[in-house]
C-alpha cells in the first residue's frame, strides 16, 4: 500500500519547526499530526 503524500505546506512547516523553533521530532509529530518516522 502506498503512503499518503504530504503537501509542500506541511513539509515546509516541519522544516520550519525543526530548524527555526528547534522542536523535537515528538513535538513536530504532535503539532503537524503526522507520524514521527515521517
Amino acid at each position: 500500500m502506498a503512503a499518503e503524500r504530504l503537501s509542500m505546506r506541511t513539509i515546509k512547516e516541519v522544516l520550519r519547526l525543526k530548524w527555526e523553533k528547534k522542536f523535537s521530532n515528538k513535538q513536530i509529530e504532535q503539532s503537524c499530526k503526522i507520524a514521527r518516522s515521517t
